[in-house]
């Protein structure tokens, strides 16, 4: 049976959220650029080694671990069997992810 993955978009933050109103962060000088991604937006990961198109690369880089132990019949359990959330590692702008197991 193959595995899919089902990862949604649950929580972003802002620097402002995390430091707060006078944080003072830039990226080369310039204004702060928040996370592509939007709460709610779902990519389904249908071959372990692709990242799905739209998908930011740091997140990717930070859920693959994750995500590779769904693949290989692992899993976590929480918050219940075949799911669990995880973050992107981004101190500045962290956001949080379900990963969902969906089988065909």
């Amino acid at each position: 049976m193959k595995t899919n993955l089902k990862i949604t978009v649950v929580k972003l933050f802002t620097p402002e959220d995390v430091f707060g109103p006078n944080h003072g962060i830039t990226r080369n000088g310039k204004p702060f650029i928040p996370c592509d991604h939007k709460e709610g937006e779902v990519f389904i990961v249908d071959n372990q080694y692709d990242r799905p198109e739209g998908f930011c690369e740091r997140a990717w880089q930070d859920l693959y671990n994750t995500l590779m132990v769904y693949y290989h019949g692992g899993d976590y359990e929480f918050p219940s069997h075949g799911a669990t959330y995880q973050p992107c590692g981004d101190g500045v702008n962290p956001v949080i992810f379900k990963i969902e197991k969906i089988q065909d």
